[in-house]
C-alpha cells in the first residue's frame, strides 16, 4: 500500500507540473501585448486575432485529438504535447513577421490541445472515485499557479531583455521541453506497470442505451448524447470566455484604463489567478465537507457567485488597488476554482462507463475553448469602439449564462441520482 501511495503521489505531482508548465507558453502573449502593439503598430482588434491564432486550434484540435490518450496512452500523448509546444515557440521572439508569429501560435495551440484530457486520463487511472474530488482540487491549482508563474517569469524576462523578446519565449520553451522528456520517461499508467486498476465505473450516464461501447465505437454524436455533456460544454464555453478575457486583456486594462505602470499591471493581474489557486483548493474541501460530494450543485452555486463578483470588480474599478485586488481575487476564486470539476472530474466520471475519460474531458474542455476563440477579436473590437467598460458587461452576461447551464445540469444530476436510488431500494420501498 505504501508503494501504491508513493506512485499516486508521484503521478499527481508530475501531472500537476506538466499542466502548469503549459502556461509558461500561454501567458506571455497577454503580458507582451503592449510591446507587440508598439512594435507592429497593431490595433486592439488585431491583437485579439493573435489570441485567436493560439486558442482556435487549442479548442478544435482538443475535440478532434482528445481520444489519442485513450488509444495510445496518456504518457505518450502528454509528452508529445509538451515537446511540440516547446518546439513551436522556441524561436517566437526571433521573428519580425506577424504572419509567422500567428502560425507559431497556431502550432502551439495545436500541440497544447491534448494536455488537459491526458492529464485527466492519467489521474483517473491512478485514483479511485472516492478520492477524485480532493485530487482534482489539488490538480486544478496547476492551471493558476502555472499562470502566475508564467506571468511573473514573462514580466521578469521582459524587464531584463525588453524590447527584445527572444528570451521571453526561448527560456520557457526549454523548461516545457524538459518537462515533456520527464513525462515520457516516468509517467507510466498502472497497466504499463502491471498493477491492477484502482477504479471501476459505477454509474451509467448513457443517453438512450445503457450498454457499454468500446472506445473504437464512440463517436462525437454518442459523446454529445451522454447525459449533462451538452450543458457542461456550454457552461465551460462561458466560463473560459470570461477567464481568457481576464488572462489576455487584464494587464492592458489595468495599464491603460486604471493607470497602473506596465509592471504593476503585470503583477497585479496575477491576483485573479491567485484567487483561482485558493478557490480550486478550497472547493474540493467544501464540496466534500459541507455538500456531501455534490460537486455539480456546488459548481452551480459558485458560478452564480462569480457572476456577482465580476460585476462588483467592474463597478469598483476606480476605487483603488485594494478594491481592485479584493474583487479580482474573489472573481478568480469562483471562475477559476470550478475548472477542474467542470472540465475534469465531472465529465471523466460520465465518460468512465464508456472507457472514454480523455474523450469526454477533451470534448468539454475543447468545446469550452470556443469561447476564448471569439474572445480576442470580440473584446478588442468592443474596447476599441465602446471603451474598456463594455467588455465587462459582456463578461457578466456570459458568466450568468454559464450559471444557467449548470443549473440545468444540476437538476439532471438530481434526477439521475433519484433513479439510481429507486433501483437500489427493495421493491416494496421503491
Amino acid at each position: 500500500m505504501d508503494g501504491m501511495n508513493s506512485r499516486q503521489i508521484f503521478c499527481l505531482s508530475l501531472v500537476w507540473l506538466s499542466y502548469s508548465s503549459t502556461y509558461l507558453l500561454r501567458k506571455p502573449l497577454g503580458v507582451v501585448k503592449a510591446d507587440l502593439a508598439s512594435k507592429y503598430s497593431l490595433s486592439k482588434t488585431e491583437l485579439g486575432f493573435l489570441d485567436t491564432a493560439l486558442l482556435l486550434p487549442y479548442a478544435f484540435m482538443q475535440i478532434i485529438l482528445s481520444s489519442i490518450g485513450d488509444k495510445y496512452g496518456s504518457r505518450r500523448a502528454l509528452a508529445g504535447c509538451l515537446l511540440g509546444s516547446a518546439l513551436s515557440m522556441v524561436t517566437f521572439g526571433f521573428w519580425n513577421n506577424q504572419s509567422v508569429l500567428a502560425m507559431l501560435l497556431f502550432l502551439n495551440g495545436t500541440a497544447q490541445s491534448t494536455a488537459w484530457p491526458n492529464c485527466v486520463k492519467s489521474l483517473t487511472n491512478w485514483f479511485s472515485d472516492q478520492r477524485r474530488t480532493a485530487v482534482f482540487g489539488l490538480f486544478g491549482t496547476s492551471s493558476f499557479v502555472g499562470g502566475i508563474l508564467g506571468t511573473a517569469l514573462t514580466v521578469q524576462l521582459q524587464s531584463v531583455y525588453a524590447p527584445d523578446l527572444k528570451f521571453v519565449f526561448l527560456i520557457p520553451s526549454l523548461i516545457v521541453g524538459g518537462v515533456g522528456i520527464l513525462v515520457y520517461l516516468s509517467l507510466h499508467s498502472p497497466k504499463e506497470l502491471g498493477i491492477m486498476a484502482v477504479t471501476e465505473p459505477s454509474k451509467s450516464y448513457s443517453g438512450s442505451s445503457g450498454n457499454e461501447s468500446s472506445q473504437n465505437q464512440l463517436t462525437y454524436q454518442h459523446l454529445w448524447g451522454l447525459s449533462m455533456i451538452p450543458e457542461l460544454c456550454w457552461a465551460s464555453c462561458c466560463v473560459k470566455l470570461v477567464r481568457y478575457c481576464m488572462y489576455m486583456w487584464l494587464p492592458m486594462y489595468l495599464y491603460q484604463a486604471l493607470n497602473y505602470t506596465k509592471y504593476q499591471s503585470g503583477y497585479l493581474s496575477t491576483v485573479f489567478e491567485v484567487g483561482g489557486v485558493l478557490g480550486t483548493t478550497m472547493l474540493g474541501f467544501i464540496f466534500n465537507r459541507f455538500l456531501q460530494g455534490k460537486v455539480i450543485y456546488g459548481v452551480t452555486v459558485i458560478l452564480f457567485s462569480g457572476t456577482v463578483f465580476m460585476a462588483l470588480f467592474q463597478y469598483t474599478g476606480h476605487w483603488g488597488i485594494s478594491a481592485n485586488a479584493i474583487f479580482m481575487f474573489l472573481a478568480g476564486a469562483c471562475n477559476c476554482g470550478v475548472d477542474p470539476y467542470l472540465t475534469g472530474s465531472i465529465p471523466a466520471e460520465i465518460g468512465e462507463h464508456e472507457n472514454a475519460q480523455a474523450a469526454t474531458s477533451g470534448l468539454v474542455n475543447g468545446f469550452g475553448g470556443l469561447g476564448p476563440i471569439v474572445e480576442g477579436p470580440l473584446v478588442g473590437w468592443i474596447a476599441d469602439k465602446y471603451g474598456w467598460t463594455a467588455p465587462f458587461y459582456l463578461m457578466v452576461a456570459t458568466s450568468l449564462i454559464g450559471f444557467l447551464m449548470m443549473l440545468k445540469a444540476s437538476r439532471m444530476d438530481q434526477l439521475i441520482k433519484e433513479a439510481e436510488l429507486r433501483r437500489t431500494l427493495p421493491l416494496g420501498k421503491a
